[in-house]
């Protein structure tokens, strides 16, 4: 089968579907691999290093062109100009983006977007968001550290003491934890909120203190535990009475770093305005948030700006910015995808009795499938 890797073009994105790694082992299964000239030169992949792997190299028509078209983002209208009725398409294709969607189907292309793939034990492997959520978490904390204009682990020096930073952590998801992984690594003072009181344990067992708020009635508790690993919008009575202690946290930290989202919804808001202005000068907020809506409202996406003295960061795709490590993770996530919809021969096979192959198909035979 000829397999197409194009270089990104969606500004600041900086990965690469496939890595001189995984096209090696594409090579060992009879595919033919063919990666656009500079693709990975951003993810420390030069173009020699996927000849070493056995993949040709070519310009946007010969990567476009292939049966199988492997991508980090969606591709855009002149990319789509050069894919054949027909092509099979695989990347983060934003599920919620229906006018997305209706392009591809347009264009003919039997569509798979990666971050629809279940929460499951088995889909684990394919798990794109939580690869990418990963690397966005430890990123977080690094810019944090380098925003904060002091120290993060406490210090005894001759010339005096210097207190650990205070770090809160507002989503313990797979980015909440490895933040409070990261931020404890660099010595900070941890504590750490979450809807979900199942991961309590888990903060807990990073070395950060849960910041607990009781449920008073069914409905909270039944909303707390969330649907296939996502959380779900609180009642109102449960998320005024967070708001409290989360803001007495946030007002003491040094830096806060939210990572709640919802799919297919604006990102909660978590840190209101006020709650900025009680925050120390000098601290900083790290929005994951941003490209949502952000968790504070003084969050603008894309931009790092300063409010009533804090630093808030609103960066929009924090795993570009570590692109070699990203890329190789997510590499391996399209990989172990392809062993569902490609047989040993090298053939397409769409079984949709597959539940994680049912979950990522958004477009077959010019219609939108997603349900």
């Amino acid at each position: 089968m000829l397999i197409g890797v194009p270089l990104e073009t969606v500004a600041g994105e900086t990965r690469v579907a496939v890595t001189p790694e995984t096209a090696k082992k594409l090579k060992a299964q009879g595919h033919v691999v063919r990666v656009q000239s500079g693709a990975g030169v951003k993810a420390a992949a030069p173009d020699e290093a996927y000849v070493a792997a056995g993949a040709e190299i070519v310009d946007a028509a010969g990567a476009f062109g292939c049966e199988l078209v492997l991508k980090v983002r969606a591709p855009k209208a002149e990319e789509l100009a050069l894919m054949k009725p027909g092509t099979t398409l695989v990347g983060m294709l934003n599920p919620f983006d229906a006018e997305g969607l209706q392009r591809l189907a347009a264009a003919g292309l039997t569509s798979f977007a990666l971050e629809a793939a279940p929460r499951t034990t088995r889909a684990q492997s394919m798990d794109v968001l939580s690869s990418q959520a990963n690397v966005a978490g430890y990123k977080a904390v690094m810019i944090a550290a380098d925003r904060y204009q002091r120290f993060f682990p406490m210090l005894m020096t001759a010339a005096g003491t210097v207190k650990a930073a205070r770090v809160v952590v507002l989503g313990v998801g797979v980015a909440g934890l490895q933040a409070i992984a990261t931020a404890k690594r660099l010595g900070a003072v941890i504590e750490a909120s979450d809807v979900r009181p199942s991961v309590k344990e888990q903060v807990e067992s990073l070395g950060a203190k849960f910041i607990d708020v009781p449920y008073e009635t069914a409905e909270e508790k039944e909303a707390a535990e969330g649907v296939g690993g996502y959380a779900r919008p609180m009642p109102q009575s449960w998320l005024d009475r967070q708001k409290v202690e989360v803001a007495k946290r946030v007002a003491q930290a040094d830096v806060v770093i939210t990572t709640a989202l919802i799919p297919g919804r604006p990102a909660p808001v978590l840190v209101t305005e006020d709650m900025v202005k009680s925050m120390k000068p000098g601290s900083v907020i790290v929005d994951l948030a941003a490209p949502q809506g952000g968790n504070c409202p003084l969050t603008e996406p894309g931009q790092t700006v300063i409010r009533h003295g804090v630093t808030i960061v609103g960066e929009t795709n924090l795993p570009a910015l570590v692109a070699a490590d990203a890329s190789a993770l997510y590499a391996r996530n399209v990989l172990d995808f392809l062993k569902l919809i490609v047989t040993k021969e090298g053939t397409l096979s769409i079984d949709l009795e597959d539940d994680i192959v049912a979950a990522c198909r958004m477009t077959q035979d010019g219609q939108v499938t997603r349900t």
